[in-house]
């Protein structure tokens, strides 16, 4: 199967082909039962299935567009179908929450009116609040929430770029934008509105020295929005940056507020 799909990567015209054809379809149906991911943990770091990825974007290329009918009032059309089996895994879905085959969903997880797309994978426990969209290939934990509007970027290209990952117990507040392969490490709280790109500076200003970082953030690290001052040619202006503020303490239970956890800093967002 991997080798087909990494010659069908190479040569496209292979797709016309049953055998080519039929890994790639196997290779969803593995990534849709939650059998292999993307991205996976591995002694500690992150390890990214280029050729998932790959036989991802070529199921894109092999599969019509078709009218998908949720109601006589609700009729798409599109490639990918939508998932409809979620109930028997044990997972709740509430009303206009929409999952796209090929994304897997564990049991317990929770889904408000949101949006999984191909390749996703969301961990039981995990609550993905309303308006919030989980973007292709995105990893989500166990036990995660992701507050209401939060935006997961997807990463399909290139193929060896890493997803969005957000670890287990991490807390994403309202209206978040974390895109381009950041990973937040796990129980981590991010409040309301921080945007998190793969080059956005997130600065830790706990100690008497600032440490800058970018890409990542640190297990059980607090984050707020914050801003920095930049030179231009036409002077100096303040732009957006995210602030390390502290670390979530130990006696913080996983499932408390947002503001509750702020509050430990006297702020409140």
């Amino acid at each position: 199967m991997i080798l087909k799909i990494e010659e069908a990567w190479e040569n496209r015209e292979l797709l016309t082909q049953e055998a080519y054809k039929n890994a790639v379809l196997e290779a969803l149906e593995f990534l849709n039962k939650g059998e292999l991911r993307i991205c996976e943990p591995v002694e500690g770091d992150w390890k990214v299935n280029e050729w998932l990825k790959k036989a991802v974007l070529l199921y894109f290329s092999i599969m019509p567009m078709r009218e998908i009918s949720l109601s006589d009032e609700m009729v798409f059309h599109d490639k990918i179908p939508l998932r409809k089996d979620l109930g028997k895994l044990g997972v709740r879905v509430v009303p206009n929450a929409l999952v796209r085959y090929g994304a897997y969903v564990n049991p317990g997880a929770i889904l408000m009116p949101s949006y999984v797309n191909i390749g996703a994978h969301v961990g039981s426990g995990s609550m993905i609040d309303t308006w919030a969209t989980v973007g292709s290939c995105a990893q989500i934990g166990n036990n995660v929430h992701l507050s209401g509007g939060v935006g997961i970027g997807g990463v399909l290209e290139p193929p060896q770029a890493q997803p969005v990952i957000i670890e287990d117990g991490a807390f994403i507040g309202s209206r978040c934008i974390i895109v381009e392969g950041v990973k937040v490490g796990k129980e981590a709280v991010i409040a309301a509105g921080v945007t998190l790109t793969k080059t956005s500076k997130v600065i830790d200003v706990t100690g008497s020295e600032s440490k800058e970082f970018a890409g990542v953030i640190p297990p059980r690290a607090v984050v707020i929005p914050g801003v920095r001052t930049k030179k231009f040619p036409a002077g100096e202006f303040q732009i957006p940056c995210a602030l390390i503020i502290g670390k979530r303490k130990e006696s913080t239970d996983k499932k408390t507020s947002l503001n509750e956890v702020l509050r430990e800093f006297n702020l409140t967002v």
